[in-house]
């Protein structure tokens, strides 16, 4: 893969407030016009602490009175190579985490939710409806209610960013690929060997389904793994279950890494078809930085941090080896040492969805689920962790971070006492169609994140 040019690592993300007026105003439209839609919105909002304009996969509009154009205006964007029907013009904001706008279709306006799972969506609403499309196919659908020209559909989606039925005959494949990834060895004496043994794993599968398919299969094993080891997801998982949504309202999935393996991590995610967006990292002196990749077919982001040096923020940090040892850990390096690669053994240090960002504050207090401060709070993006779930460390790790002076022999007891901060879940709000984070209270997060300050922080 090509490294970054200055330009690109240098972007920032935009805000688009016109954009999200003119979404907002249409969905506001269609649940005055479709009271089944309408129902279910205040429903996500009592029961999942959830938007309902979240769960849009896409929106369907009719044509005419400059349509078009306007959307154009507002910064979209024609996407000529996604599969559709035809008569139905496909229209995204490449810039902004907000849905596809199709044109055309006639008078209907259509809204298509994304369940994680769209038996689930059925099952749970009782209506006795059956999809279209074959299970674990690409992509299957629903007519969910028509209510005179507002129609809400279901749409599922396993790897692919078209709008017509693809029968691709890999159904069988996907199911041994899925399989294997639920499945996968992740414990290992030697990092080096677990993370060749995970990127055969994913080699493999690339010759057997297309990217977008792996890339789907690897992150629903991913979440699962996750949500086993940390109490607010499995709380939070159930709530949206009540209503069949799973975690279709995902925002991005992240990983930590030691130094030595970064580079591994990303090219098995490049592997899975894979891009690298932005580099991050919050000012010379944070000590640490990450590299964000997104999925040109599966709208799903990773974010990965590693311990870095001032000097090394101007490097290729996800592509070239880094040239020395870290004489101390920081608190992405530390956490790795405690539990081990994110991408082995610990999994994912937190999953970040899409929420009603005080409303979930309220709603988990009756689950005795704390929400710690939040390290953003804009109009346009907020972010709070919950509180850190505790794992237990094997001794192991800690004799070794000891005999190389990466922890006190008071913190090695408290360690291996009382565990340390494993996993989290975000709590996060997106306004103004902006797509990207905030780099510097990301910082402050991660430093009151740390395992050597877990007592004091409370975390």
């Amino acid at each position: 893969m090509a490294k970054k040019t200055k330009e690109e690592k240098d972007f920032e993300w935009k805000t688009h407030p016109d954009l999200e007026k003119f979404v907002n105003e249409r969905v506001s439209a269609f649940l005055t016009g479709n009271g089944f839609a309408r129902k279910l919105s205040e429903r996500m909002l009592d029961e999942t602490s959830t938007r309902f304009v979240d769960w849009i996969d896409h929106m369907v509009i009719p044509e005419g009175n400059g349509t078009e154009e306007t959307l154009r205006k507002l910064g979209l964007v024609e996407m000529k190579d996604v599969e559709k029907p035809d008569g139905l013009v496909v229209f995204k904001h490449k810039a902004s985490y907000l849905f596809p706008i199709l044109v055309g279709g006639g008078k209907n306006t259509v809204i298509a939710l994304k369940p994680e799972n769209i038996d689930d969506f059925i099952q749970a609403l009782g209506l006795g409806i059956k999809p279209e499309g074959e299970p674990f196919s690409h992509i299957r659908y629903a007519s969910i209610n028509k209510s005179g020209n507002f129609i809400l559909n279901a749409i599922e989606r396993r790897g692919f960013n078209g709008y017509i039925e693809k029968n691709s005959g890999d159904v069988k494949e996907y199911l041994s690929v899925l399989s294997s990834f639920f499945c996968r060895k992740r414990y290992f004496e030697d990092d080096k060997e677990g993370l060749g043994y995970t990127e055969d794993l994913v080699l493999e599968a690339t010759k057997r389904l297309d990217s977008g398919r792996v890339a789907d299969a690897f992150f629903r094993s991913e979440r699962a793994y996750w949500q086993r080891k940390n109490r607010s997801g499995q709380i939070q998982k159930e709530r949206q279950d009540r209503l069949g949504l799973g975690w279709g309202n995902h925002d991005h999935h992240t990983y930590r890494s030691s130094r030595d393996n970064f580079r591994h991590m990303i090219t098995l995610f490049e592997t899975m078809g894979y891009e690298c967006r932005e580099k991050y990292y919050a000012g010379e002196d944070a000590g640490w930085g990450a590299q964000i990749l997104e999925h040109p077919i599966c709208d799903i982001v990773v974010f990965t941090d590693v311990d870095l040096d001032a000097d090394e923020t101007r490097l290729d940090f996800p592509h070239e080896k880094f040239r020395k040892k870290p004489k101390k850990l920081g608190t992405v390096g530390l956490w790795v040492g405690l539990h081990g690669e994110s991408i082995l053994q610990a999994g994912m240090h937190h999953l970040e969805a899409r929420f009603v960002f005080e409303k979930l504050k309220e709603d988990l207090k009756e689950y005795n689920v704390d929400v710690m401060p939040p390290f953003s709070y804009f109009d346009f993006l907020k972010q709070a962790f919950t509180r850190g779930e505790f794992w237990k460390v094997d001794k192991s790790r800690l004799d070794s971070l000891l005999s190389k002076r990466y922890i006190t022999m008071q913190q090695y007891d408290e360690f291996l006492s009382k565990g340390a901060i494993g996993s989290h879940m975000e709590n996060l709000e997106r306004d103004q169609g902006f797509k990207g984070f905030n780099k510097a209270s990301v910082t402050n997060i991660i430093l009151k994140t740390d395992p050597r300050r877990q007592n004091a922080s409370g975390a």
